[in-house]
């Protein structure tokens, strides 16, 4: 089972590597890796669970954080509508998305970072992501908003880019140029 001890934190390498391509079909052991990563991210949304083993509620997991240089997330949560998306992503890619940006009110944290980071990080409003999904087959997810923005801050671990580094260093708090505020 994955821990929080498991994670790695700011400053580790594997946060700022762009990760290897996983092969297709992933082995067995890359879907097992893959399903604990999901586990990891359902079981730190449980309230019991969470605290019994000192997890901090997390919405994704992306391989890097936990040392590993592989094309790989999981991201478990609903939206604001309370539809549900719980998805092992493999070789994640964006093919397409919005001019538009958006970003979320109370800004974005990270089970890698330990601290309050302040401030609004502008994405994409829509993404459309192609990945291979556990069951082995190609998933096209199009998303929006919240959705969109989780999905982008785990496809950024992949390529060691830290969502504080889209934050405006300048004005914090600016809004993004043609954006909106969701959450």
């Amino acid at each position: 089972m994955i821990t929080m001890e498991d994670i790695v934190r700011e400053g580790h390498p594997s946060l700022r590597e762009k990760t290897e391509e996983v092969s297709i079909p992933p082995s067995d052991e890359d879907i097992q890796l893959l399903n604990e990563m999901l586990t990891f991210v359902k079981n730190s949304q449980d309230e019991k669970l969470a605290e019994e083993y000192k997890l901090r509620p997390g919405v994704g997991l992306a391989a890097p954080q936990l040392g590993i240089n592989k094309r790989m997330c999981a991201v478990h949560f609903e939206d604001s509508k309370g539809k549900l998306y719980s998805y092992g992503l493999i070789n994640p890619k964006i093919v397409s998305h919005s001019v538009e940006q958006a970003y979320l009110s109370v800004g974005e944290g990270c089970l890698s970072v330990d601290r309050e980071v302040e401030g609004y990080v502008p994405r994409n409003a829509r993404v459309t992501v192609k990945a291979i999904g556990l069951d082995g087959n190609e998933l096209k997810l199009r998303l929006r908003d919240y959705a969109a923005i989780v999905v982008q801050h785990e496809i950024d671990h992949l390529n060691g880019v830290m969502f504080y580094d889209h934050i405006n260093t300048e004005n914090p708090f600016a809004i993004p140029q043609n954006s909106k505020s969701v959450g």
